[in-house]
C-alpha cells in the first residue's frame, strides 16, 4: 500500500516556522514528507533538512517525495528523542526550526496489518517502528487489571476505564486475546448501550491509550522538548501539533516553563534561582484547523498547533 498522509495545519506550521533560506529545519515526524517538501521548497542551496522518522514505510514515501531537492536532504531512521545524538553524529550542533507532528499517519491507520485501527480486524500491533519486539497484544495480554485500567484510565480519559480493564482479564482468562475485532468486542461489552449509542467509536479512547503507551508517545514527546528547544538558534522556532489533550497539555506546559521559568516564591521581590527564560512563546492559544481544511481532512479535526521561539538575548 502506498504511503498517504495528508499534513495538517500545513501553511500554519509553514508560516509560524519563518523559514531562513540557508537554515537548517529538522522534521522530527517526517511521515510521507508533507511539511519537509514545503521545508525544502523554500531552501536555497546553502540549506539543509533532516527527516526523523522510525517508521520504515514512512522513509520510503519519504524519500521518493524529497528526491527532487537531492543534497539538502537528509533522512534518519530514528525516534525523535534521539534528535540531539543523530544530529551530533552528522555534524549539526545547532537549527533553525524544528517541526513535529504527533499524530499516527492516515497510512498507518488504514493499512490494516499495522493493527492501529478500530475500523478493521487485523493482529493487535500498534508498533509505529516494527524493530521494537513489543506489541499491542503483549500489553493487552500481559498487564494486570490494575496496569490496564491505570493505562486506559490516564492515556485514553475513559471514564469506563475500570469495567473494560476487568473485561479484557476475563475474556483473556479463557483464551489470549489476538486481533483489534476480538478486543473491539470485548470493549462494547464494557460500556452500557446508551453511551456506545452517542458519540464516537467506542473503542476508539482504549485503542489511543494502548498506542500511547506501547510507543511510549507522552514520556518521548515530555522528555525531548528542552533538548529540542535548546538545539534551536538565536529566532529558531519550533512547531508542534498534537491531537489529544495529553500531548497538548505537555506541549503547553512545556513551552511556558522555558518562557517563565523562575521558581522563586512569588513573594520574592526579586528573582534569585537564577533560572533564565530560553524564549517566549508564540501562539498564546492553539492554532487550530479552519473550516475548509475540517471538510478536506476529518483527521484534521482535534489538532492544534504551538510555537515557540528561541531567544538567546534572554539568557
Amino acid at each position: 500500500m502506498e504511503f498517504k498522509h495528508k499534513s495538517v495545519l500545513l501553511e500554519e506550521t509553514i508560516e509560524a516556522l519563518n523559514i531562513r533560506p540557508e537554515g537548517i529545519y529538522v522534521d522530527g515526524t517526517l511521515g510521507g514528507g508533507g511539511h519537509s517538501y514545503e521545508i525544502c521548497r523554500r531552501l536555497s542551496e546553502k540549506g539543509r533538512l533532516v527527516g526523523i522518522d522510525q517508521d520504515a514505510a514512512a522513509i520510503e514515501a519519504a524519500q521518493e517525495r524529497l528526491g527532487e531537492f537531492k543534497d539538502k536532504v537528509t533522512i534518519i531512521r530514528s525516534n525523535y528523542c534521539d534528535m540531539k545524538k543523530e544530529l551530533t553524529a552528522i555534524g549539526i550542533t545547532a537549527v533553525d526550526g524544528i517541526v513535529l507532528d504527533l499524530g499516527v499517519s492516515s497510512y498507518q491507520l488504514d493499512t490494516a496489518d499495522r493493527g492501529f485501527t478500530y475500523r478493521e480486524d487485523a493482529l493487535l500491533d500498534m508498533r509505529m517502528d516494527q524493530r521494537q519486539s513489543m506489541t499491542a497484544r503483549d500489553i493487552v495480554n500481559g498487564y494486570s487489571e490494575m496496569e490496564l485500567y491505570r493505562v486506559i484510565r490516564d492515556y485514553g480519559e475513559d471514564k469506563f476505564a475500570k469495567n473494560i480493564a476487568k473485561h479484557i482479564v476475563s475474556e483473556r482468562q479463557k483464551k489470549s486475546i489476538e486481533t483489534t475485532g476480538e478486543l473491539i468486542q470485548i470493549i462494547k461489552a464494557a460500556i452500557p448501550m446508551k453511551v456506545r449509542a452517542v458519540g464516537g467509536h467506542p473503542a476508539k479512547k482504549t485503542f489511543q491509550a494502548i498506542r500511547i503507551e506501547l510507543n511510549r508517545e507522552l514520556e518521548v514527546l515530555e522528555n525531548s522538548l528542552d533538548d529540542m528547544i535548546d538545539l534551536l538558534n538565536d529566532g529558531g522556532r519550533i512547531c508542534v501539533i498534537t491531537f489529544h489533550s495529553l500531548e497538548d497539555r505537555i506541549v503547553k506546559n512545556i513551552f511556558r516553563r522555558n518562557e517563565n521559568p523562575c521558581i522563586c516564591p512569588k513573594e520574592f521581590p526579586v528573582c534569585v534561582c537564577g533560572r533564565k527564560p530560553k524564549g517566549k512563546v508564540i501562539t498564546r492559544k492553539p492554532i487550530v484547523p479552519g473550516n475548509e481544511e475540517l471538510e478536506e481532512n476529518k483527521r484534521a479535526k482535534s489538532s492544534k498547533l504551538r510555537v515557540f521561539e528561541r531567544r538567546t538575548e534572554l539568557l
